[in-house]
């Protein structure tokens, strides 16, 4: 279907406005019409559909986590992606291919068959596996891994493990959106809150106010400067994450690979390139600059495993802005300030995150009580 965007001429009045185009405020949207069919919403993005974090993400989609609610909670978001592309009519590029969390000590070995029984018992299907089966599962592999400086000891394989082209996860959901009325507007910046005694009343923006019953607040990194000016102060520091993708690899490179102690995790795009990401930049940061350092720093480290990718070159490099939360863990619901919600503190975990999140905060609005899962 063709959709035609809604461009910055907004309604005076909506019932609910989310502030953020980029994964979370248009999955909140999306839920908001599909499963409530509240509609009267507006999306307001400073830049363009998925320009921010959403469009600068590696496209990692897992449950394998260590504690019970995040798995639960990320298992539900899987279900939801496994069934997106038939909902919206639309493909996204979903592919599962399972995930391989490689461990390089005894410490890890039992770390990772913990979190396989944790997996399991919440619906996360995930095993352990010994060196000779990754050898298997990842050929090319050095199970020796720099000359027995960091010996491959196991891991667990996260069956369900997927990938999914992040621009499209964002159109699907902006599009399905406003094929049901929702106004999704582009090139509109938030400038400040209108406020009526400690309730939010609406937005500014740089074309002027629009009223709102509830203002969601769905930004990335810079959610602290969002969060200020209802006067809500959120323990979120903002740190820099980097990624690189090389040029093509001949070969079919099927799992995603991460390993804990290395720091990193590889996997392959649809169009052969080979994909590297690693921790947050450690300096808190809103800088969108890539470095050198960290070309270099993940490049020895990823060929310390996979020595056929030294023989590629790195191709293009970006950064997006990720917001930490101290426990790392999402800060989903209602603020000390009527008619303000927030849904932030995803981290480095957000685009595993779009599906479940925006159907949680959709169920939140529209029947004002706090979902099971937040």
């Amino acid at each position: 279907a063709q959709v035609k965007l809604k461009w910055a001429d907004p309604k005076p009045r909506y019932d609910v406005v989310i502030i953020g185009g980029g994964g979370h405020g248009l999955s909140t949207a999306y839920h908001l019409a599909t499963r409530h069919g509240i509609t009267n919403v507006a999306v307001l993005e400073r830049k363009y559909i998925g320009g921010g974090n959403s469009g600068r993400n590696t496209t990692v989609i897992r449950s394998n986590y260590g504690i019970p609610e995040a798995v639960r909670f990320y298992q539900r978001s899987m279900d939801l992606y496994r069934r997106l592309e038939e909902e919206t009519g639309r493909w996204i590029m979903h592919s599962e291919r399972g995930l391989l969390w490689i461990v390089h000590t005894e410490a890890g070995v039992r770390a990772e068959r913990a979190r396989s029984e944790v997996n399991r018992a919440f619906g996360a299907e995930t095993m352990f596996v010994e060196p000779e089966e990754i050898a298997r599962l990842v050929p090319g592999i050095d199970l020796d891994c720099g000359g027995g400086r960091f010996p491959i000891m196991g891991g667990s394989f996260h069956v369900g493990g997927a990938t999914a082209r992040h621009d499209r996860v964002n159109w699907a959901l902006a599009e399905g959106a406003m094929e049901r009325g929702v106004d999704v507007i582009q090139r509109t910046e938030v400038t400040g809150l209108t406020m009526s005694g400690n309730r939010v009343t609406g937005v500014k923006t740089n074309h002027g106010d629009i009223g709102a019953g509830v203002v969601v607040s769905a930004v990335g990194g810079h959610v602290t400067f969002v969060a200020g000016m209802a006067g809500v102060r959120l323990p979120i520091r903002t740190h820099p994450l980097q990624a690189f993708v090389t040029n093509h690899y001949e070969q079919t490179f099927e799992p995603i690979l991460a390993s804990i102690d290395l720091g990193f995790y590889v996997s392959q795009t649809a169009r052969g390139e080979m994909l590297g990401g690693a921790h947050i930049d450690p300096q808190p940061s809103y800088s969108y600059q890539s470095g050198q350092h960290f070309i270099s720093s993940l490049s020895r480290r990823i060929v310390t495993l996979l020595p056929f990718m030294s023989r590629l070159r790195v191709l293009r490099q970006w950064t997006g802005v990720c917001d930490m939360s101290p426990d790392y863990s999402p800060i989903m619901g209602r603020t000390p300030v009527d008619g303000f919600l927030i849904t932030t503190g995803w981290g480095t975990w957000g685009f595993k995150a779009i599906p479940a999140g925006g159907e949680a905060m959709a169920e939140l609005i529209a029947t004002d009580e706090v979902p099971d899962l937040i």
